[in-house]
């Protein structure tokens, strides 16, 4: 199922929703500039769950501050444009909501907290901890969760695929979420034990988890409970 757009309009300008779009274009542009050499930014600036692993399990040696940093550099990387478009369109769709219900500044705290959350589930439960992460799925399924708890019933715009041809249904919000949480959940299962890169399903599971949590703590005002 692919969203197009929610029936739900903010009340106020999604300022830092647009500015996380538009810095993401612009780390991925300056990523295709980089041409044969792009590896060399994800490589750098990605995350590699083993060197973040080490901070905690290595008594010895001197301590470097790198893989801290990428827990929050590698959310603005992405691997294609498909990766990028995707994870856009859901910030696009999803963001300005939450936006409105935490505020510009709290919405930027909650965004980095959910993707660090994302980032350490998979960190620590990956096969294959030498397979560099990148992507802002984690900070973007944070949001989905906090969509999920403040809007379950907003109406989302949704394309799916029938056979060999699309349709256009509504559908509200907590079937919408609750189904690709599951397919996130099915996914990270499935890719247990599998070696090499892929999608890292269980930061997805790890940011909208955070999402849900987080939201109401960092409300700006008090969240009625949706009947």
């Amino acid at each position: 199922m692919i969203p197009i757009k929610d029936e739900n309009p903010s009340r106020s300008a999604p300022i830092v929703t647009v500015i996380l779009i538009v810095v993401n274009v612009a780390v991925y542009l300056w990523q295709a500039s980089v041409g044969p050499e792009e590896e060399y930014g994800i490589l750098r600036w990605g995350l590699t769950p083993i060197e973040l692993r080490g901070l905690f399990t290595y008594a010895h040696g001197s301590f470097s501050a790198q893989p801290i940093v990428t827990l929050f550099s590698s959310m603005f990387l992405h691997g294609h444009l498909l990766h990028l478009a995707g994870n856009m369109l859901f910030l696009w769709i999803f963001g300005n909501n939450v936006e409105d219900t935490l505020g510009h500044f709290r919405f930027v705290l909650f965004y980095l907290i959910t993707g660090v959350a994302g980032a350490l589930t998979q960190v620590f439960t990956t096969a294959d901890p030498t397979v560099s992460m990148i992507g802002a799925s984690g900070a973007i399924s944070g949001v989905l969760g906090a969509y999920l708890v403040l809007h379950p019933f907003a109406r989302i715009v949704t394309l799916v695929p029938l056979f060999f041809y699309f349709t256009v249904v509504r559908i509200p919000a907590f079937f919408f979420l609750i189904f690709w949480f599951l397919i996130q959940i099915l996914g990270g299962v499935a890719a247990q034990g599998a070696k090499g890169g892929g999608v890292a399903f269980l930061a997805h599971v790890g940011g909208f988890v955070a999402g849900i949590i987080l939201v109401r703590p960092l409300a700006r005002q008090k969240i009625p409970r949706a009947r």
